[in-house]
């Protein structure tokens, strides 16, 4: 014989399987993070290795006047077009449409004024609006880098050393690993998968108590020979258990997705295996269950099925508030982020992504910051359900 409490889990949720508008929706949120997270990734990647893919194609007025220059242009992989003098205007026709990164003139005296060694004047034209400032940097650092050659020939041929010039020489070593440094960036993204916990256990909590008040199917359900924390604890298990499943799925799909990319050309990467994917995962479900205890003892208490969403809908951004104030002050790790439901799921998939042993306390620790909380909120709605005043909504 089935317990009462899984004859009412049962219920609600084939009830909510058979909504085929719901189950789309809960399909929408369970993709909609790793694909936004793949293609912002793969369109960074696309575009730091735009350069070496396709080069840089640069318009220059007037090349035969610097002969030394276009070859060390040529030599950083920019390709040269030599151009006909031409107005401002032509100018900036041609960078409004793309088929050059950046227009570089030199003026009619700049022969003169380099035999003289007097500053050679250099225009470089660009078009700050495009997504060409990359290409554009590479092509002044050509320039700079000719210049400091010149003035380097020109201090030797007058017996001075161009080592006068640079009493200190800066030395910088970085300890970094691509693994630390992706963290920052990579596990603050995927911290935002954790939030689809409060979506996805939303609708059903919501129809599941206030939905069922308005259609007086709640009188007739508890009239039924079971106890309040049974009927309560099954529409939980319910509402959680489509949370817990499309959180799972969707850190496996951003896990795989994120194996898949090639975060190495934006000196990236992404080092969590499947077993660490996996108590991840585990640690997680507290918190789809925390979710859908806040979304059923909210929703119980709202008189109408349009005032529990609204409730809810206001409560969402809770969760975003602790990880919003840990970006925003740039706070390092510490052992109390663990103690904060979401904040400390984000917490510690960042630590964990840097590639060191976090231990087994910050597991315990974001296991049960969240578990704690959803049994009590859980009890108090059980608690709350054998007063008259709810069901009638009075």
């Amino acid at each position: 014989m089935k317990s009462r409490l899984l004859i009412v889990y049962l219920k609600e949720l084939r009830e909510t399987l058979r909504d085929k508008r719901t189950l789309g929706m809960l399909a929408m949120f369970t993709l909609l993070y790793p694909i936004i997270i793949g293609l912002v990734l793969h369109q960074g990647i696309d575009k730091s290795t735009k350069t070496e893919r396709e080069g840089i194609e640069l318009a220059v007025i007037g090349a035969g006047k610097a002969p030394t220059l276009m070859s060390q242009l040529g030599e950083k992989n920019i390709t040269v077009k030599d151009t006909a003098p031409m107005e401002e205007d032509a100018i900036g026709e041609l960078l409004r449409s793309k088929k050059v990164a950046a227009v570089l003139r030199l003026p009619d005296d700049f022969t003169e004024n380099y035999h003289a060694m007097r500053p050679a004047r250099v225009e470089v034209w660009y078009d700050s609006a495009s997504d060409t400032g990359g290409q554009r940097r590479e092509v002044q650092d050509v320039l700079e880098s000719y210049g400091a050659n010149i003035a380097s020939a020109r201090l030797l041929a007058h017996g001075v050393s161009p080592a006068a010039l640079t009493p200190i020489h800066v030395q910088r070593y970085d300890t970094g690993t691509n693994a630390s440094r992706s963290a920052v960036v990579v596990g603050s993204i995927m911290g935002i998968l954790f939030f689809p916990a409060f979506m996805l256990s939303m609708s059903a909590a919501v129809d599941s108590t206030a939905g069922e008040r308005e259609r007086r199917s709640l009188e007739v359900l508890m009239a039924q020979p079971a106890q309040t924390w049974e009927l309560v604890g099954g529409k939980w298990l319910a509402a959680s258990t489509l949370a817990i499943v499309g959180v799972t799925l969707e850190l496996m799909l951003a896990h795989a997705i994120l194996g898949w990319l090639p975060l190495e050309e934006i000196g990236m990467s992404w080092g969590l295996s499947w077993g660490q994917l996996m108590l991840v995962c585990l640690v997680t479900v507290p918190l789809c269950l925390l979710a859908g205890a806040i979304h059923i003892a909210l929703a119980m208490n709202a008189k109408t099925f349009k005032e529990a969403q609204t409730i809810i809908s206001i409560v969402l951004f809770v969760p975003f508030i602790p990880g919003f104030v840990v970006s925003f002050l740039e706070l390092k790790t510490a052992a109390w982020m663990y103690l904060v439901p979401m904040l400390s799921n984000q917490t510690l998939i960042k630590e964990i992504s840097k590639g060191g042993d976090v231990g087994a306390m910050p597991y315990l620790l974001t296991f049960l910051c969240a578990a704690i909380p959803a049994m009590l909120i859980i009890a108090f709605a059980s608690w709350r359900m054998k007063s008259e005043r709810y069901v009638l909504a009075v």
